[in-house]
């Protein structure tokens, strides 16, 4: 099954154009159940049947897989059987009547305006490393970017003259984001000391302290850190900024179609989570305003 298994992971990185994160998830979650098809002495992937996919489901739930997880591998498992269908490795998909568990919508956090100004005002702009985490934390709320898309933005991706960065997302689509005046003072500052944190030539956008491309673990310490400053309690992590962008752009009336396109959302549906958070405002205000309420 191996080879089958290496077959769909090319398809998926060349003739898709997955992420690696996303290829290293399916990868896991096949290799997940090759294990357990081993376990049953199953070794022909073309003997999986239905009953087959029941039991391993059964499996997972008895060892208390969290529905979640259950169903990104469920995902992946039809994403890999469909492949082999479709070359003609097997006859019958056995993930035809195969749906995901129902999953628990919980609302994504944000913050408020308030709690965004505390944490912008935290770094301290007589210092180099304060005017790059200020500008690290403007961009991410300004523009809604995806934390893994920040640490890839490199110099010439910048517009300067248009204010947008073309930013690298999901599945190696290209999308623009603006940002406004504020984020373009930040990022003259930050471009007039980034040579600063150069040790060798480097067209990555953001600079870690030691003059390498900062990574993403590098920006949730900043992040933690600057919150603990701010004296914001609720935990927070880069993926705020971007549920906080999300919020607000549909509070301040923004169409939703547009926050998808900037959010590089693949899936309308996906985008109109944010819209149960400014119902729900929408709802407070209502019946802490009207008289008759």
């Amino acid at each position: 099954m191996n080879k089958e298994l290496d077959d769909f992971i090319n398809y998926l990185e060349y003739e898709r154009n997955y992420s690696n994160n996303t290829i290293l998830a399916y990868r896991n979650n096949i290799l997940q159940l090759i294990d357990y098809l081993d376990s049953i002495n199953t070794k022909d992937i073309r003997c999986v049947k239905y009953e087959t996919i029941r039991g391993y489901l059964s499996y997972l739930h008895e060892s208390k897989y969290k529905a979640k997880s259950i169903s990104r591998m469920i995902s992946s498992m039809r994403s890999f059987f469909k492949y082999l269908k479709g070359k003609d490795i097997i006859i019958n998909n056995p993930m035809t009547l195969i749906s995901n568990p129902k999953l628990e919508k919980k609302l994504p956090k944000y913050l408020t305006i308030n709690e965004v100004e505390k944490i912008l005002s935290v770094p301290d702009m007589n210092d180099k490393v304060g005017i790059r985490d200020a500008f690290i934390l403007e961009l991410l709320y300004v523009t809604g970017i995806r934390v893994s898309e920040l640490v890839n933005i490199k110099l010439n991706d910048i517009e300067e003259s248009q204010r947008r960065i073309k930013i690298l997302g999901k599945g190696n689509k290209e999308r623009y984001v603006l940002y406004g005046s504020r984020c373009k003072e930040l990022l003259n500052k930050y471009l007039s000391i980034r040579n600063t944190f150069l040790k060798y030539p480097n067209d990555y956008l953001i600079l870690s302290k030691t003059g390498r491309k900062i990574n993403t673990r590098e920006i949730r310490n900043i992040i933690n850190r600057i919150k603990v400053k701010a004296g914001v309690s609720i935990s927070i992590s880069p993926h705020t900024f971007r549920h906080t962008f999300a919020t607000h752009m549909l509070n301040e009336g923004a169409d939703i179609r547009a926050v998808q396109e900037l959010l590089g959302h693949e899936n309308l549906s996906t985008t109109t989570i944010y819209t149960h958070l400014t119902n729900e405002k929408l709802r407070r205000t209502y019946l802490n305003t009207h008289p008759r309420a």
